[in-house]
């Protein structure tokens, strides 16, 4: 194990791969300074269209499967679990931007692909196709957020400490939506399709 925890800083490290800023930046712009602000693949997607944000989806959730993966090979599920969520903290707390990252919900999904394929994969389907009935990208990623971690208990019947941890990820997830959390109440939230300058 201490050989994994000493794998923990390469795989933050490899979260804090910038792929939604160099999208944007091969285009001329700042994803931070349009739409809605976040370095994300939702807001590339709403940008430049669904073909770039689907490339920014697959970068950040390749981090947070190469992460898992490794660690799942070398320590099994708990090593999983750490290079994963180390990915992911990469991710939106990336120390090469002063810790203003991402939402974090494609890592987390690379990393749940890894972990939980089957239950992941039907998150996916069912992010795309509440993005494409309601097209608001933070409500399809706070309903997948939250029906992860009650999904891996009743369906895969995971420890409890597997658990814990896809419910600390979930809360992650929904405390980085809280711009967006307000903007719903406010109903004025940016919807898929609709750039908008902050």
């Amino acid at each position: 194990m201490l050989w994994i925890a000493v794998c923990a800083l390469p795989a933050y490290l490899a979260g804090t791969f910038p792929t939604a800023h160099l999208i944007m930046r091969a285009h001329g712009r700042d994803v931070t300074a349009e739409g809605s602000g976040n370095p994300g693949a939702s807001n590339v997607a709403r940008l430049l269209g669904p073909r770039w944000g689907l490339l920014a989806f697959t970068g950040d959730a390749a981090k947070g499967a190469i992460a898992a993966g490794a660690g799942l090979v070398f320590e099994g599920r708990a090593g999983g679990y750490l290079l994963g969520v180390a990915a992911i903290l990469g991710h939106v707390f990336p120390v090469t931007r002063r810790f203003k990252g991402g939402r974090g919900v494609a890592t987390a999904a690379g990393m749940m692909l890894v972990l939980h394929p089957l239950i992941a994969a039907g998150l996916m389907a069912a992010w795309v196709l509440m993005g494409k009935v309601l097209k608001l990208a933070s409500v399809a990623s706070l309903v997948c957020a939250l029906a992860l971690p009650v999904l891996a208990w009743s369906i895969d019947d995971r420890a409890a400490w597997e658990i814990a941890v896809l419910t600390a990820i979930a809360v992650l997830i929904v405390a980085r939506h809280a711009k967006n959390l307000a903007r719903l109440i406010r109903g004025d939230e940016l919807r898929l399709g609709e750039p908008r300058q902050n």
